[in-house]
């Protein structure tokens, strides 16, 4: 039985082909299963074949019928019929997708439009399958065209910040793997999946770019944001020097022996000294200039990373001082523009005292002529 499969097209794009055919509008379907999203665009030509294969094989129409072709408008150059044709798509595939009934959504056709796995396939990831299907736009364009969304962007930076853990595993398997076999199987892992989170964190980039220009997030929210890939670049970086040095490392082993490094080498790749020391054993953990703790944003790092991650932390403290002073800057100004404000209320205050001091004197002469009267 298929997952449960959320189905949105939040937002569309233009395609323009490399051989100069006419430009067309790029629709970009989300799909969310229980553990990750992924997006597939498909052109409206696609929703009209896979209607008519639906109808054919179910021997009815689908429940919701499809946005109807317009002949004198195109997409291109409406934005109108852009969006009603998105919302009637969108619609189209919620209507096979939700209802209780199965006829049109477990249909093969159904499952290759969507790029979804069959019952005993292998399960896509991104837009592209591993069993080899490769959709009509390739893996970044379709992954950043997903980030552009601002709850599909979550979805991978989770989808991202589980590559690399996937990295670190098959990081440490590989160090701790007695067979050669084992160490190069390790090392291919840990490859594919940082290859996996680099491409990742440029989509996130990429939308996060586009989240900004659009205005679909605030400020504080996208500043989270940009602290959120800095540290997953940091980290990203980090365990993919150390994927390198290790395998030069192996390859430097193969040509003489094969096996487990010694310890001074696994000091040397982890960052010691090349050689024994002439002052004794250096101490645990990383120095920079004196013995530091080891957290989990350093674990994994190279004095190099730490030195990268440390500028990155003081940039960042650089702009929230900045943006505190701003703050500053504008509480003074609000503080100068209620001094003037007091100062004008006490002179009306004291035209005003003025004013009954004059009204009193009038009110005695009045009063004493009463009087004699």
């Amino acid at each position: 039985m298929a997952p449960p499969v959320e189905i949105s097209i939040p937002t569309t794009s233009l395609s323009n082909p490399p051989d100069g055919s006419k430009p067309y509008t790029l629709y970009n379907i989300t799909l969310r299963l229980p553990l990750r999203s992924f997006v597939v665009q498909k052109r409206y030509n696609d929703f009209v074949a896979l209607h008519h294969s639906l109808t054919s094989l179910v021997g009815a129409p689908p429940p919701e019928p499809l946005p109807a072709k317009s002949w004198f408008k195109s997409t291109i150059s409406s934005p109108e019929l852009t969006e009603n044709r998105r919302v009637g798509l969108e619609r189209y595939l919620r209507a096979i997708a939700e209802p209780p009934d199965r006829r049109w959504r477990d249909t093969p056709a159904w499952r290759a439009f969507l790029n979804l796995p069959s019952s005993g396939g292998r399960e896509s990831v991104s837009g592209v399958s591993i069993d080899g299907r490769v959709p009509a736009i390739g893996l970044r364009d379709a992954t950043a065209a997903a980030a552009s969304d601002p709850g599909t962007w979550t979805d991978l930076l989770r989808e991202m910040k589980a590559a690399l853990h996937e990295a670190r595993v098959a990081l440490g398997k590989r160090d701790s793997a007695t067979e050669n076999g084992a160490r190069v199987e390790a090392g291919s892992q840990a490859k594919r999946a940082l290859i996996k989170a680099g491409s990742l964190l440029t989509s996130l980039n990429d939308g996060l770019r586009v989240l900004q220009e659009t205005g679909k997030l605030g400020e504080g929210e996208l500043r989270r944001r940009r602290d959120l890939l800095a540290v997953a670049r940091v980290e990203r970086d980090g365990l993919d020097k150390l994927s390198s040095s290790l395998a030069a490392s192996g390859a430097v082993a193969g040509g003489g022996r094969q096996g487990v490094a010694s310890a001074s080498e696994r000091n040397q790749l982890m960052g010691g000294s090349p050689g024994p020391s002439l002052h004794g054993p250096r101490p645990g953990g990383r120095v920079l200039g004196a013995p530091l703790p080891e957290t989990e944003r350093t674990r994994e790092l190279d004095n190099e990373g730490v030195l990268l991650l440390q500028k990155d932390i003081m940039r960042e403290q650089d702009q929230d001082v900045e943006a505190l002073g701003r703050i500053v800057q504008r509480q003074k100004e609000m503080g100068l523009a209620i001094h003037d404000e007091v100062e004008r209320h006490k002179l009306m205050l004291d035209r005003l005292n003025d004013d009954v001091d004059i009204v009193d004197r009038k009110l005695r002469v009045a009063k004493d002529r009463a009087k004699k009267l």
